[in-house]
């Protein structure tokens, strides 16, 4: 039950956000989308680094001098994932002006969400990874370990589920509609959790590609997307700045929870 718990705890974030909708009558400022971008971004390079490369390392140290080679492999398989899904999937990210991918008859809408769900699926699968690790025993990670990332994960969803369902409304979406657009942005990750523990448990001994590649697609997520994101036109110190809040904060949760 702790594993099912956890799975559903970042999806929770992204429904509360979604929620936002029905009690704020505008989308969210520039500087406050930015300074959110900023703390998603942070909290997802905290993630990658404690929670997924350092275990990921840790597990192959039988390997010696080699044990970053685990690491190193998964780590690029997972850019290469989010590479190959920004190529085959249409998507629109929040102040771009053209969508990305292959051409489509979409509507802006849907490809917004899709957006958002292409960053969703890489912190689905790190969760579902971490909670892989800590029931098969045969990664150095714990169950407050494994609730720290769930946590983090969740407090960043939360912004990223009102970005989604606010901008839905003010385009002429129905409140009902708005909201189900940020809930549906977020399925991805309870999904993508079960299905990437289901894998780990059948190949343990390749438990440590499969954090590594948590934490490559994550990474691509945040350079490729939310670093731009938060740094284009004026006041870009807000994001940098909630860059490192964000940060510290996943990273206080890892070390005191793990």
């Amino acid at each position: 039950m702790t594993t099912f718990y956890g799975i559903l705890i970042p999806f929770l974030g992204t429904t509360l956000g979604a929620a936002c909708v029905f009690f704020l009558r505008r989308a969210l400022g520039d500087r406050l989308q930015r300074a959110l971008t900023g703390f998603a971004a942070g909290v997802m390079v905290a993630a990658s680094v404690w929670s997924l490369l350092i275990p990921a390392i840790d597990q192959s140290a039988a390997l010696g001098r080699l044990s970053f080679l685990p690491a190193a492999v998964g780590f690029w398989i997972g850019v290469a994932f989010l590479l190959l899904l920004d190529r085959v999937i249409p998507h629109l990210h929040r102040n771009a002006g053209q969508a990305e991918g292959p051409r489509t008859q979409l509507q802006r809408t849907t490809m917004m969400i899709l957006a958002v769900t292409l960053h969703n699926i890489p912190e689905g699968m790190a969760v579902g990874v971490v909670y892989a690790g800590y029931l098969t025993g045969t990664a150095q990670i714990s169950a407050a370990g494994a609730l720290a990332l769930s946590l983090g994960i969740a407090i960043q969803n939360f912004p990223e589920g009102a970005i989604i369902s606010l901008p839905l409304r003010a385009e002429g979406q129905s409140r009902m509609r708005a909201f189900a657009g940020g809930v549906l942005s977020g399925i991805v990750e309870p999904v993508g959790a079960v299905l990437t523990v289901l894998a780990a448990r059948f190949v343990a001994p390749a438990l440590p590609y499969f954090l590594s590649f948590a934490a490559g697609a994550m990474l691509y997520v945040v350079v490729e997307e939310l670093i731009p994101e938060m740094s284009e036109g004026k006041h870009s110190n807000i994001g940098t700045i909630f860059f490192a809040v964000g940060f510290s904060v996943m990273m206080i949760l890892d070390i005191a929870l793990g």
